[in-house]
Protein backbone atom coordinates (compact mmCIF):
# COMPACT_ATOMS: atom_id res chain seq x y z
CA UNK A 1 0.00 0.00 0.00
CA UNK A 2 1.16 3.51 -0.81
CA UNK A 3 0.18 6.84 0.72
CA UNK A 4 1.70 10.29 0.72
CA UNK A 5 4.05 10.93 3.68
CA UNK A 6 1.76 13.75 4.84
CA UNK A 7 -1.20 11.36 4.93
CA UNK A 8 0.82 8.86 6.93
CA UNK A 9 1.77 11.55 9.44
CA UNK A 10 -1.88 12.59 9.72
CA UNK A 11 -2.53 8.97 10.65
CA UNK A 12 -0.41 9.61 13.75
CA UNK A 13 -2.73 12.52 14.57
CA UNK A 14 -5.71 10.17 14.28
CA UNK A 15 -3.90 7.69 16.53
CA UNK A 16 -3.20 10.37 19.13
CA UNK A 17 -6.88 11.31 19.17
CA UNK A 18 -7.90 7.65 19.48
CA UNK A 19 -5.48 7.25 22.39
CA UNK A 20 -7.06 10.28 24.05
CA UNK A 21 -10.51 8.77 23.60
CA UNK A 22 -9.27 5.54 25.17
CA UNK A 23 -7.82 7.51 28.07
CA UNK A 24 -11.09 9.34 28.59
CA UNK A 25 -13.05 6.07 28.51
CA UNK A 26 -10.65 4.56 31.04
CA UNK A 27 -10.88 7.68 33.21
CA UNK A 28 -14.66 7.50 33.15
CA UNK A 29 -14.63 3.82 34.07
CA UNK A 30 -12.02 4.29 36.80
CA UNK A 31 -13.48 7.26 38.67
CA UNK A 32 -13.01 6.80 42.44
CA UNK A 33 -16.68 7.65 42.89
CA UNK A 34 -17.65 4.27 41.38
CA UNK A 35 -16.13 2.33 44.28
CA UNK A 36 -17.38 4.91 46.76
CA UNK A 37 -20.96 4.68 45.49
CA UNK A 38 -20.83 0.88 45.41
CA UNK A 39 -19.63 0.75 49.02
CA UNK A 40 -22.21 3.31 50.15
CA UNK A 41 -25.01 1.44 48.37
CA UNK A 42 -24.03 -1.76 50.16
CA UNK A 43 -24.10 0.05 53.50
CA UNK A 44 -27.39 1.68 52.57
CA UNK A 45 -28.99 -1.66 51.65
CA UNK A 46 -27.90 -3.20 54.97
CA UNK A 47 -29.12 -0.22 56.98
CA UNK A 48 -32.46 -0.22 55.19
CA UNK A 49 -32.90 -3.91 55.94
CA UNK A 50 -32.12 -3.26 59.60
CA UNK A 51 -34.48 -0.29 59.60
CA UNK A 52 -37.29 -2.40 58.15
CA UNK A 53 -36.62 -5.12 60.71
CA UNK A 54 -36.66 -2.61 63.56
CA UNK A 55 -39.85 -0.99 62.26
CA UNK A 56 -41.45 -4.43 62.08
CA UNK A 57 -40.31 -5.19 65.62
CA UNK A 58 -41.77 -1.89 66.85
CA UNK A 59 -45.08 -2.66 65.14
CA UNK A 60 -45.14 -6.14 66.68
CA UNK A 61 -44.47 -4.63 70.09
CA UNK A 62 -47.27 -2.11 69.57
CA UNK A 63 -49.74 -4.89 68.79
CA UNK A 64 -48.46 -6.94 71.72
CA UNK A 65 -48.84 -3.93 74.03
CA UNK A 66 -52.39 -3.30 72.84
CA UNK A 67 -53.28 -6.96 73.44
CA UNK A 68 -51.69 -6.96 76.91
CA UNK A 69 -53.50 -3.74 77.88
CA UNK A 70 -56.79 -5.23 76.68
CA UNK A 71 -56.14 -8.32 78.82
CA UNK A 72 -55.47 -6.11 81.84
CA UNK A 73 -58.66 -4.16 81.18
CA UNK A 74 -60.72 -7.34 80.92
CA UNK A 75 -59.35 -8.67 84.23
CA UNK A 76 -59.89 -5.27 85.88
CA UNK A 77 -63.50 -5.13 84.69
CA UNK A 78 -64.18 -8.66 85.89
CA UNK A 79 -62.60 -7.91 89.27
CA UNK A 80 -64.69 -4.75 89.55
CA UNK A 81 -67.88 -6.70 88.86
CA UNK A 82 -66.95 -9.31 91.46
CA UNK A 83 -66.14 -6.62 94.01
CA UNK A 84 -69.45 -4.94 93.26
CA UNK A 85 -71.28 -8.22 93.92
CA UNK A 86 -69.36 -8.70 97.13
CA UNK A 87 -70.10 -5.18 98.33
CA UNK A 88 -73.78 -5.37 97.40
CA UNK A 89 -74.48 -8.12 99.90
CA UNK A 90 -76.30 -10.12 97.24
CA UNK A 91 -74.11 -13.15 97.94
CA UNK A 92 -75.03 -14.59 101.31
CA UNK A 93 -73.80 -18.16 101.13
CA UNK A 94 -70.51 -18.52 103.04
CA UNK A 95 -69.18 -20.87 100.40
CA UNK A 96 -70.12 -18.49 97.57
CA UNK A 97 -68.58 -15.61 99.47
CA UNK A 98 -65.38 -17.57 99.97
CA UNK A 99 -65.26 -18.48 96.26
CA UNK A 100 -65.93 -14.87 95.26
CA UNK A 101 -63.22 -13.55 97.56
CA UNK A 102 -60.80 -16.18 96.24
CA UNK A 103 -61.61 -15.18 92.66
CA UNK A 104 -61.09 -11.48 93.45
CA UNK A 105 -57.69 -12.29 94.96
CA UNK A 106 -56.80 -14.44 91.94
CA UNK A 107 -57.86 -11.69 89.55
CA UNK A 108 -55.77 -9.17 91.47
CA UNK A 109 -52.72 -11.40 91.07
CA UNK A 110 -53.57 -11.96 87.41
CA UNK A 111 -53.92 -8.24 86.88
CA UNK A 112 -50.55 -7.62 88.51
CA UNK A 113 -48.89 -10.23 86.29
CA UNK A 114 -50.47 -8.75 83.17
CA UNK A 115 -49.44 -5.23 84.14
CA UNK A 116 -45.87 -6.51 84.46
CA UNK A 117 -46.20 -7.89 80.93
CA UNK A 118 -47.43 -4.50 79.72
CA UNK A 119 -44.43 -2.77 81.30
CA UNK A 120 -42.02 -5.29 79.77
CA UNK A 121 -43.58 -4.88 76.33
CA UNK A 122 -43.53 -1.07 76.68
CA UNK A 123 -39.80 -1.21 77.47
CA UNK A 124 -39.14 -3.37 74.42
CA UNK A 125 -41.26 -1.08 72.25
CA UNK A 126 -39.40 1.99 73.50
CA UNK A 127 -36.08 0.31 72.73
CA UNK A 128 -37.34 -0.61 69.26
CA UNK A 129 -38.52 2.96 68.67
CA UNK A 130 -35.09 4.29 69.61
CA UNK A 131 -33.51 1.77 67.24
CA UNK A 132 -35.88 2.80 64.45
CA UNK A 133 -34.99 6.45 65.00
CA UNK A 134 -31.26 5.75 65.13
CA UNK A 135 -31.32 3.64 61.97
CA UNK A 136 -33.48 6.22 60.21
CA UNK A 137 -30.86 8.88 60.91
CA UNK A 138 -28.09 6.58 59.70
CA UNK A 139 -30.01 5.78 56.51
CA UNK A 140 -30.48 9.51 55.87
CA UNK A 141 -26.79 10.18 56.50
CA UNK A 142 -25.56 7.44 54.16
CA UNK A 143 -28.16 8.44 51.55
CA UNK A 144 -26.82 12.01 51.67
CA UNK A 145 -23.27 10.72 51.16
CA UNK A 146 -24.48 8.55 48.28
CA UNK A 147 -26.25 11.50 46.68
CA UNK A 148 -23.11 13.61 47.01
CA UNK A 149 -20.88 10.92 45.48
CA UNK A 150 -23.39 10.40 42.68
CA UNK A 151 -23.48 14.13 41.96
CA UNK A 152 -19.68 14.23 41.83
CA UNK A 153 -19.62 11.22 39.52
CA UNK A 154 -22.24 12.73 37.22
CA UNK A 155 -20.32 16.02 37.10
CA UNK A 156 -17.16 14.12 36.16
CA UNK A 157 -19.14 12.21 33.52
CA UNK A 158 -20.37 15.46 32.03
CA UNK A 159 -16.85 16.87 31.85
CA UNK A 160 -15.37 13.69 30.37
CA UNK A 161 -18.22 13.25 27.89
CA UNK A 162 -17.84 16.86 26.82
CA UNK A 163 -14.16 16.43 26.09
CA UNK A 164 -14.79 13.08 24.37
CA UNK A 165 -17.37 14.73 22.10
CA UNK A 166 -14.85 17.43 21.15
CA UNK A 167 -12.11 14.87 20.49
CA UNK A 168 -14.50 12.72 18.46
CA UNK A 169 -15.41 15.63 16.22
CA UNK A 170 -11.73 16.49 15.77
CA UNK A 171 -11.00 12.87 14.94
CA UNK A 172 -13.73 12.87 12.29
CA UNK A 173 -12.15 15.92 10.65
CA UNK A 174 -8.60 14.56 10.71
CA UNK A 175 -9.63 11.03 9.70
CA UNK A 176 -11.60 12.51 6.81
CA UNK A 177 -8.36 13.77 5.30
CA UNK A 178 -6.69 10.33 5.40
CA UNK A 179 -7.09 8.06 2.35
CA UNK A 180 -9.89 5.55 2.90
CA UNK A 181 -7.78 2.44 2.29
CA UNK A 182 -5.08 3.61 4.70
CA UNK A 183 -7.66 4.49 7.36
CA UNK A 184 -9.37 1.12 6.89
CA UNK A 185 -6.07 -0.72 7.46
CA UNK A 186 -5.33 1.46 10.48
CA UNK A 187 -8.75 0.82 12.06
CA UNK A 188 -8.37 -2.92 11.50
CA UNK A 189 -4.93 -2.99 13.11
CA UNK A 190 -6.08 -0.75 15.96
CA UNK A 191 -8.73 -3.31 16.92
CA UNK A 192 -6.23 -6.17 16.66
CA UNK A 193 -3.41 -4.40 18.51
CA UNK A 194 -5.12 -3.12 21.63
CA UNK A 195 -6.03 0.33 20.36
CA UNK A 196 -2.79 1.22 18.58
CA UNK A 197 -2.81 0.74 14.81
CA UNK A 198 -0.07 3.18 13.79
CA UNK A 199 3.19 4.02 15.51
CA UNK A 200 5.98 6.50 14.95
CA UNK A 201 9.45 5.28 14.02
CA UNK A 202 11.54 7.19 16.54
CA UNK A 203 15.31 6.87 16.63
CA UNK A 204 15.06 3.52 14.84
CA UNK A 205 12.57 2.21 17.40
CA UNK A 206 8.92 1.36 16.88
CA UNK A 207 6.89 3.39 19.34
CA UNK A 208 4.17 0.73 19.18
CA UNK A 209 6.06 -2.28 20.51
CA UNK A 210 9.07 -0.29 21.83
CA UNK A 211 11.50 -2.55 20.00
CA UNK A 212 14.46 -1.19 18.05
CA UNK A 213 14.81 -2.19 14.42
CA UNK A 214 17.80 -4.34 13.56
CA UNK A 215 20.24 -3.25 10.89
CA UNK A 216 18.50 -5.26 8.17
CA UNK A 217 15.15 -3.69 8.98
CA UNK A 218 16.72 -0.22 9.10
CA UNK A 219 18.22 -0.72 5.64
CA UNK A 220 14.85 -1.90 4.28
CA UNK A 221 13.20 1.22 5.67
CA UNK A 222 15.88 3.43 4.15
CA UNK A 223 15.43 1.76 0.77
CA UNK A 224 11.65 2.06 0.79
CA UNK A 225 9.95 4.84 -1.13
CA UNK A 226 8.57 7.70 1.01
CA UNK A 227 5.08 6.74 -0.24
CA UNK A 228 5.38 3.14 0.88
CA UNK A 229 3.26 2.30 3.91
CA UNK A 230 5.61 0.34 6.15
CA UNK A 231 4.69 -2.25 8.79
CA UNK A 232 6.70 -3.05 11.91
CA UNK A 233 8.18 -6.54 11.56
CA UNK A 234 7.58 -7.20 15.26
CA UNK A 235 4.10 -5.87 16.03
CA UNK A 236 2.78 -5.45 12.45
CA UNK A 237 1.49 -1.96 13.17
CA UNK A 238 1.77 0.74 10.52
CA UNK A 239 5.22 2.29 10.97
CA UNK A 240 5.27 6.01 10.18
CA UNK A 241 8.53 7.74 9.32
CA UNK A 242 9.21 11.30 10.53
CA UNK A 243 12.19 13.59 10.80
CA UNK A 244 12.93 11.95 14.14
CA UNK A 245 13.19 8.43 12.78
CA UNK A 246 17.00 8.47 12.96
CA UNK A 247 17.51 7.09 9.47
Amino acid sequence: MNAAPADQIRLLDVQALDVRLQQLAHKKKSLPEHAEIESLNKDLAQLRDLHVASTTEESDCAREQTKAEQDVDQVRQRAARDQQRLDSGAVTSPKDLENLQREIASLAKRQGDLEDVVLEVMERRESAQERVSELGERVSSVQAKTDDATARRDAAFEEIDGEAATVTKEREVVAGSVPADLLKLYDKLRVQQGGVGAAKLYQRRCEGCRLELNITEVNEVKAASPDTVLRCENCRRILVRTSESGL
